[in-house]
């Protein structure tokens, strides 16, 4: 982890984001405190997806949408 004074930092940008991109953390400080760490970026883990996680665990019959014979009176 690299650190340094936010006024060495800014005439060095973008040598310092290149840096982030290889994987290496730079911290800025400000009168020796410290006011931003440069990073680089890891994206969150993905979910998995909504559709088809719960293949072959549900099941539906054949006559799921045939009329129910307790309700002949109703229809």
């Amino acid at each position: 982890m690299k650190s340094m004074d936010i006024n060495q930092a800014l005439p060095q940008i973008l040598e310092l984001i290149d840096m982030a991109f290889a994987g290496e953390e730079i911290l800025i400080t400000k009168n020796n405190h410290q006011t931003i760490k440069i990073t680089p970026f890891s994206p969150a883990n993905q979910r998995p997806p909504l559709f088809g996680c719960d293949q072959d665990r549900i099941s539906m019959s054949d006559d799921f949408d045939q009329p129910l014979d307790d309700f002949q009176d109703y229809l």
